[in-house]
């Protein structure tokens, strides 16, 4: 297997953040276990992906929200409301 980068992790969330848009809120929590769980502990750690997390949250791809937790979306798209 080719070897994982934090690119890569952060687009494997990204995609799970799209799919989910609207349907479940997901935690930080649930997108490293599901990256972990796909690309394997040896593969992908915890730190690599705390670095994605932070990757698509400063390049706005993704925005965290507190809606009775903290939680990890897409942005709002122009002219909604988010609630």
């Amino acid at each position: 297997m080719a070897e994982i980068t934090v690119d890569t992790v952060a687009e494997e969330m990204f995609q799970l953040a799209t799919e989910c848009y609207g349907k479940k809120n997901l935690k930080a929590g649930d997108l490293t276990k599901h990256c972990i769980a796909k690309f394997g502990e040896a593969n992908c750690t915890k730190d690599m992906c705390k670095l994605a997390i932070r990757q698509l949250i400063d390049s706005e791809r993704c925005v965290y929200s507190y809606l009775g937790g903290s939680y990890i979306q897409l942005p709002p798209k122009e002219g909604t409301e988010q609630g």
